[in-house]
């Protein structure tokens, strides 16, 4: 069964029974010719208005949001089998964002003195040009709306190309912006193949490249990106240690590893995926993790109290199955799950394994799904090795009565964020990104509006 696309169609399908959605032709070559028009048209009319009148465009966004967001959520449920609590939060979280740039983020774009004597020298940002964005699916409007609302307010225009299998949130998205008074161009769906992002890349009318995805995915749009001397920002995959030492809260500790792990089905890039314990813990913190995790309710993701729905897609659980099953024969123990549940749908059975080592594929590689790995660690020192030995470098939690302790660990972590005493989130107040295989550039805060700015220097008077 396929539910990515065929050669002439994204095609969606309902992860709960298997039946087809959506169905999407994928464009010709002169409807992207015209989108990409567009969005260069709209570039020339979005960079002149005034920053806060960008502002109150995002402002616009929030109320249609909110005011759409039980349909958005419903096609997020429908599409990828999000929990449909889940999905309701993603949309309220996607209206803060646009709230939370309003009032800050036109600060971010004011010129930059320098330190050139007489204040003659200020640093000005300047936005580049439509921005190809290649987005993924298991947050459809969160993914996007993060990376697109600091690039839009900071002048720039977007063009989304999303995955085959969440077309219909990416045209409700469209229809959001459409609804909320954006000029035409300033946010554009294409429909392409894998060619036609190609084709758009090397266009010289897309200034710049973000993509969300898989490390093979980014490794492909950052060669493209780089062989057409264009800016890109790659957030890829990761395998995210969660470290929990001897003096941790241990019941705060697997609460938090029990969200860091399960929700959205496990389909997280920053997720807690290798939960790495100190051994005088270990036993205890297995027993209360497995017991929570015991007590999530899986099923029906249009459910109100389903916390695990069915997987994305049919082709990625049964990449899921055999990462468990080579796990398992390589010498993990399994404590919960480890299986394809029964029946037409596509779910997976919340696993857990314990006596995880850092040869084992599930420490090595990303499990996408609700999969996770308890590693015993020998002390701290331990701990930190078995943390940063990973190609990846997304995030990290660590869990630890010594907060001070934990802040000097933080600066040895090969990551691009850590948490002490909480699990991983995004959120627009602080950047977010990763290193390593993880990807490089960076998304929120301040980085994220100048990420795809020109940076100009204006030096008045220099002799």
């Amino acid at each position: 069964m396929t539910n990515i696309s065929s050669l002439t169609h994204a095609i969606s399908i309902n992860p709960v029974n298997g039946e087809q959605i959506g169905n999407y032709p994928f464009e010709s070559e002169a409807a992207l010719q015209t989108a990409l028009s567009r969005a260069t048209a709209g570039f020339r009319v979005w960079r002149g208005t005034p920053v806060a009148q960008r502002a109150q465009r995002l402002i616009a966004l929030a109320n249609v949001l909110r005011n759409n967001a039980e349909t958005m959520a419903n096609m997020i449920t429908l599409e990828m089998g999000k929990p449909i609590t889940q999905a309701r939060g993603e949309i309220e979280k996607c209206a803060q964002l646009c709230d939370w740039y309003a009032e800050h983020g036109p600060a971010m774009l004011n010129a930059e003195p320098t330190l050139v004597e007489g204040g003659k020298a200020r640093i000005e940002y300047r936005p580049l040009g439509p921005i190809l964005a290649v987005m993924p699916w298991n947050f459809p409007i969160w993914q996007v709306l993060r990376g697109a609302v600091p690039v839009l307010l900071a002048g720039n225009t977007y063009v989304l190309k999303h995955a085959p299998n969440v077309m219909g949130s990416a045209y409700l998205l469209l229809d959001a912006f459409q609804q909320a008074e954006f000029p035409e161009g300033a946010f554009e769906v294409i429909n392409v193949t894998p060619e036609g992002v190609s084709t758009a890349i090397k266009d010289s009318r897309i200034a710049a490249v973000t993509l969300t995805g898989s490390v093979r995915a980014g490794m492909a749009i950052g060669a493209q990106a780089g062989a057409a001397l264009k800016k890109c920002v790659l957030e890829l995959g990761g395998s995210d240690p969660f470290i929990v030492l001897n003096d941790a809260d241990l019941d705060d500790a697997v609460k938090a590893a029990v969200i860091g792990r399960y929700q959205n089905t496990g389909q997280v890039c920053a997720a807690a995926k290798r939960l790495i314990v100190e051994q005088g813990v270990v036993e205890e913190f297995t027993r209360k993790f497995v017991e929570a995790t015991q007590k999530l309710v899986v099923g029906d993701p249009l459910a109100a109290a389903t916390y695990i729905g069915p997987m994305a897609r049919f082709d990625l659980r049964d990449e899921l199955d055999q990462q468990v099953r080579d796990t398992l024969e390589e010498g993990a123990t399994l404590l919960l799950g480890g299986k394809k549940a029964e029946g037409s749908g596509n779910f997976y059975e919340p696993t857990v394994f314990a006596d995880v080592t850092d040869q084992m594929t599930s420490f090595k590689q990303e499990l996408f799904g609700p999969v996770a790995s308890i590693i015993t660690a020998r002390d701290a020192t331990h701990a930190m090795a078995l943390a940063n030995d990973s190609e990846f470098g997304l995030a990290a939690t660590i869990y630890t009565g010594d907060v001070e302790r934990a802040q000097q660990m933080a600066g040895e972590l090969e990551t691009g964020g850590v948490f002490i005493n909480g699990y991983c989130a995004s959120d627009p107040r602080v950047t977010f990104g990763g290193v390593k295989k993880s990807g490089f550039g960076r998304e929120l805060s301040h980085f994220g509006v100048r990420e795809f700015c020109n940076a100009q220097t204006v030096w008045l008077d220099r002799h």
